[in-house]
């Protein structure tokens, strides 16, 4: 299928063939008829897009600040590399989509096939969509109609914001899509609508809808105009659906305001407030979210999660429906709105001048029949059946920052990429010349060309991937965690003692269970035995190989453990245990592995502290305190309030009159030890040389690179520290 893109590297407005995206079990797929230009927003990225890299710097100041704190901690070329790999991404376009229900999740009862429905999916020949932001269109309502749904729903939350009452003036400033379709609909709500742009088409048509419509230019005076409009009293309400850098508009907001006027911001502009203007008049302003109460809440938006309509009347989707209603009495009119309607593959008679401004909706008409698959062959390749061809599930950021990199420079021969909705997945594809993008996971596990899959994903689909794709008889590199609870890795477990049923004598594993398990393995699929590795990549950096042979094995050690490792907003779903397991089970696990091979001793206790009066709520800043098989210990400090110019990772290493200091990844000391001072690189954690190690065992085969013991304590000590943090005490490791 294609899909529309923008390229914030190089400007491009591309239509993209990309695999057809998975019905989520929450979601359902839709076969777009109609789509919606936002003529501001999609105009503001695409310039962004074409803009050099001073522009886009100047015009996120927020970004620069993140991008030179991370040139302190971790060098200059690694952060130009993150930059360019970060603007290399391609953006889809597109939020206001009407079509037709294809299929529905599992989890879906209220939408079936056939169903006409409008969502905030984008310029795609079909999309996959939550719940909770698709809705049915009335019987009566055309597609081009209905696909101006989300984008009033923006304006309806502004004047939601404003609270007008019937008889109130409210003064509109910028007379564009979203602000024509807000002046109908105050006007239905019987205020008195005053509107300023500055192009003359738009005025014309605000003023047949019947606002009183000015036009901007300097012979104007907007203060001027909305007092003489209202009796010398000034505007009850102002709603900002503009889009310029200039401070000028809010200062005019302001002044034409009454007082204890409201001042809502649904656009873009300059926010340079002179305070007396505000001060005197009690003058409130609000910025206006989108479409409503749910917007970028996980919960709702993802999980399906409704609010009570008792306590939140209107959500994004109840906007939805208000605006769809609106249509259909008659007391909306988007059919005068639209200035032309383009077929999709037409789609550049938009996109290369977006400047001409005489547009107010363009809309974009799709085919009845679009090709549809869910794999997308991006370059003929042949694959040898024993050669170690690899599949990567997940083209996150982790997989587009760290791990293609490292691996376009190995020997890697990649017959798939695998992504939930494909565009990630066929950007890496056509960037890495791997052979076929794919949002079918399933089709890769029976394909007997692959070899192994490496797995990116969200870390809550972990487990159940590693446990289908060894039993497909793969080899398998997870990047950590493993598991997010002990019984996700008890099922790994058994599953893998299917796989290496010599490791079953002697085990704690219950042998009905092994010999149940056996009964669904694939044998006649399996070539080789599958391997587990989890990508615990730090133990291979050249810093920890040195440290490593200095220390030697089997000697007690102290080591101390800094992680400055940075805030995550708590809405990210790392914090979500469900999903991302918390910061500890997530990402410390890096740092419980590196102990247990710096010591070349398993952990056997582990116990764990928190900041703050209910460390339960966080383990962000925690400290764990382990205590191994061999007597040596260990302390993990996990800090989030740190300071982002200060070194990420450092570790201190305590070992028979001797000490190792390692900074960063960047240079370690040493005292006390002969013939060795020192060393100092460019960053290196370790990742390339993992991945060149592991690519050379799928080749020629041999040990696995972390044995799986050692995978499954890791593991397990990640787990435990949730428990001793619940009860203030020391957890054995079992």
């Amino acid at each position: 299928m294609k899909q529309i893109i923008q390229n914030l590297k190089s400007g491009e407005t591309l239509l993209a063939e990309v695999p057809l995206p998975i019905v989520g079990r929450g979601s359902v797929l839709i076969k777009t008829q109609r789509s919606l230009v936002s003529l501001g927003t999609e105009k503001m990225l695409v310039e962004f897009g074409k803009a050099n890299l001073i522009s886009k710097a100047k015009q996120q100041p927020e970004k620069v600040k993140q991008v030179l704190d991370k040139i302190k901690s971790d060098g200059l070329m690694p952060t130009l590399e993150t930059v360019f790999k970060k603007l290399d991404e391609p953006l889809p376009l597109g939020y206001c989509n009407a079509g037709e229900v294809i299929e529905v999740g599992s989890e879906i009862s209220e939408f079936k096939i056939g169903d006409r429905v409008i969502s905030n999916g984008s310029h795609a020949e079909v999309v996959s969509v939550p719940k909770n932001l698709v809705t049915k269109i009335p019987d009566g309502i055309s597609y081009e109609e209905a696909s101006f749904t989300v984008i009033g729903s923006i304006g309806l939350q502004g004047i939601r914001l404003a609270n007008p009452t019937y008889g109130e003036t409210v003064v509109v400033i910028g007379l564009g899509l979203i602000g024509l379709i807000t002046s109908q609909l105050l006007l239905a709500n019987g205020c008195n609508v005053i509107g300023f742009d500055f192009d003359q088409s738009k005025i014309e048509v605000a003023k047949k809808l019947g606002v009183e419509a000015n036009k901007v230019d300097e012979n104007l005076d907007q203060v001027e105009v909305v007092i003489n409009s209202t009796e010398g009293v000034g505007a009850d309400a102002v709603l900002i659906t503009a889009s310029t850098k200039s401070n000028d508009v809010i200062t005019n907001a302001a002044q034409m305001s009454r007082k204890r006027g409201r001042i809502v911001l649904v656009g873009v502009i300059g926010l340079n407030i002179n305070r007396s203007d505000f001060y005197e008049k009690e003058l409130s302003f609000q910025v206006s979210c989108s479409y409503g109460p749910g917007r970028y809440d996980d919960n709702y938006e993802n999980r399906g999660t409704d609010y009570p309509i008792g306590f939140v009347r209107w959500t994004e989707k109840r906007n939805f429906d208000a605006i769809l209603n609106g249509i259909a009495k008659g007391s909306l009119d988007v059919k005068s709105l639209i200035t032309e309607v383009i077929n999709f593959e037409d789609f550049n008679k938009i996109y290369s001048d977006m400047s001409k401004g005489n547009s107010i909706a363009s809309i974009l008409k799709y085919s009845e029949t679009p090709e549809l698959s869910s794999t997308v062959k991006v370059s003929e390749k042949s694959f040898d059946k024993t050669k170690g061809n690899i599949a990567i599930v997940g083209a996150g950021n982790f997989t587009k920052m760290t791990m293609m990199p490292k691996l376009s420079i190995i020997n890697t021969s990649i017959k798939y990429v695998v992504s939930a909705r494909g565009l990630s997945a066929t950007n890496l594809a056509n960037k890495y010349n791997i052979a076929n993008s794919t949002t079918d996971y399933q089709s890769v596990l029976n394909d007997d060309e692959v070899d192994a899959v490496i797995i990116t994903t969200r870390h809550n689909l972990h487990s159940q991937m590693v446990i289908d794709a060894l039993q497909s008889g793969k080899h398998v590199f997870v990047e950590k965690p493993l598991a997010l609870n002990i019984d996700e890795l008890n099922e790994i477990i058994k599953v893998y003692h299917v796989c290496h049923p010599e490791l079953v004598s002697g085990s704690t594993v219950d042998k009905s269970n092994v010999d149940e398990m056996l009964k669904q393995v694939q044998y006649d699929k399996i070539k080789n035995i599958p391997s587990l590795t989890v990508g615990f990549n730090r133990r291979f950096s050249p810093f920890i190989q040195k440290a490593k042979s200095l220390i030697g094995d089997g000697t007690q050690m102290n080591i101390i453990a800094t992680m400055n490792a940075g805030a995550i907003p708590k809405n990210v779903w790392v914090h979500d245990m469900e999903v991302g397991g918390g910061r500890i089970i997530g990402e410390a696990c890096h740092f419980i592995d590196l102990a247990i091979f710096l010591t070349g001793s398993k952990v056997k206790s582990v116990s764990m502290s928190a900041l703050g009066t209910n460390p339960e709520e966080s383990t962000d800043n925690a400290i764990l305190t382990l205590k191994f098989e061999n007597g040596s210990q260990a302390v993990v400090n996990y800090f989030a309030n740190g300071s982002k110019s200060y070194s990420k990772e450092r570790f201190e290493i305590y070992v028979q009159n001797k000490t190792l200091v390692m900074d960063n990844f960047r240079n370690m000391k040493g005292y006390g030890f002969k013939g060795f001072s020192g060393m100092k690189s460019k960053q290196d954690k370790g990742h390339a040389e993992q991945f060149r190690r592991y690519i050379k065992f799928l080749k020629d085969g041999g040990e696995p690179l972390i044995p799986f013991d050692e995978i499954v304590n890791s593991t397990k000590v990640s787990f435990a520290t949730i428990e001793s943090l619940k009860t203030n005490s020391i957890v054995e490791i079992k």
